[in-house]
């Protein structure tokens, strides 16, 4: 019989919840109510006061030619840095569960990016790619102006996928082993007296068994792609060259605080939210329909 517990005091609970609820107000609803009320009213740049404009926030950046630019670059950011960072956690995973000669030392080491910060590893890949020093300078010495993303926009933002990419190694590393080792081993067995080789065994047979996982990794990255690529573009290119790195979420910034357009920069914070909603719910309505949890 399943006891379950009760508070006789119903204030008490309430109290215990308080600190939660006060942070998920503080920080989220009243930040988002807020960024709706901007929305459709016109913010002065130096206060003022504001006047209700309807939709014409959102009119003028659906307009604009380099908004659109942005949201087709924010996707395909979000494509290539979850592709990449999951393609290799996935590699790396396997080879540990497969209990190879040293595979203690580096299970522990794949996890160790995920605990470094965003800005610090910009900076650190900002002087790994610096063209005028390291492999790449001795490169660029050979073939003048073979890479240089300070002026090209192509391999600046490359730069900052291949960054991405790398933060989330870990994270994903640590989902997908824990998901190959709750695989029975007989089932591999048994494959492996088939005669499939080690790569066909993961696509057809271990692949298969943990797609919740791969499932859930894929939203989650995408959503750290959409939302979280803002401290490693500000600082490794600032949103250059030209704006050719320049994401979703560093536009609403640079409209906010730079050009001190916050009308715009909280419509534009709308359609983003309104684009990941969006893109969790295909997910769960199309893709998971190929996920079996059983």
């Amino acid at each position: 019989m399943e006891r379950s517990a009760y508070y006789r005091n119903r204030v008490l609970p309430w109290l215990l919840l308080a600190p939660q609820l006060t942070l998920v107000l503080v920080f989220f609803y009243w930040p988002t109510s807020q960024a709706l009320y901007w929305a459709f009213t016109l913010e002065q740049p130096w206060g003022g006061g504001n006047s209700w404009v309807g939709l014409q926030n959102f009119i003028s950046i659906f307009g604009d030619k380099s908004y659109w630019s942005t949201v087709l670059r924010s996707g395909l950011y979000a494509a290539v840095t979850t592709g990449i960072s999951m393609s290799i956690a996935l590699v790396l995973a396997s080879f540990v569960d497969r209990s190879l000669k040293g595979t203690k030392f580096f299970q522990s080491v794949y996890v160790w990016p995920y605990a470094i910060a965003a800005p610090a590893a910009g900076v650190a890949f900002r002087f790994i790619f610096a063209p005028e020093s390291g492999l790449i300078g001795a490169l660029n010495t050979i073939w003048p102006g073979l890479w240089n993303p300070a002026i090209n926009g192509g391999q600046a933002l490359l730069m900052v996928m291949v960054c991405h990419a790398w933060l989330g190694i870990g994270y994903n590393f640590i989902f997908f082993l824990a998901a190959l080792q709750m695989i029975p081993r007989s089932i591999s067995e048994a494959g492996a007296m088939d005669g499939a080789r080690p790569v066909r065994r993961l696509l057809d047979l271990q692949l298969p068994l943990i797609a919740p996982t791969v499932f859930f990794l894929m939203i989650m990255n995408l959503i750290s792609s959409f939302t979280d690529s803002f401290g490693l573009i500000d600082v490794m290119t600032e949103g250059g060259p030209f704006g050719q790195t320049e994401v979703m979420v560093y536009k609403i910034y640079f409209d906010g605080f730079k050009t001190l357009d916050y009308s715009g920069a909280a419509a534009q914070s709308i359609v983003l939210m309104l684009i990941v909603i969006a893109l969790t719910f295909v997910q769960f309505k199309w893709v998971e329909r190929r996920v079996h949890y059983n």
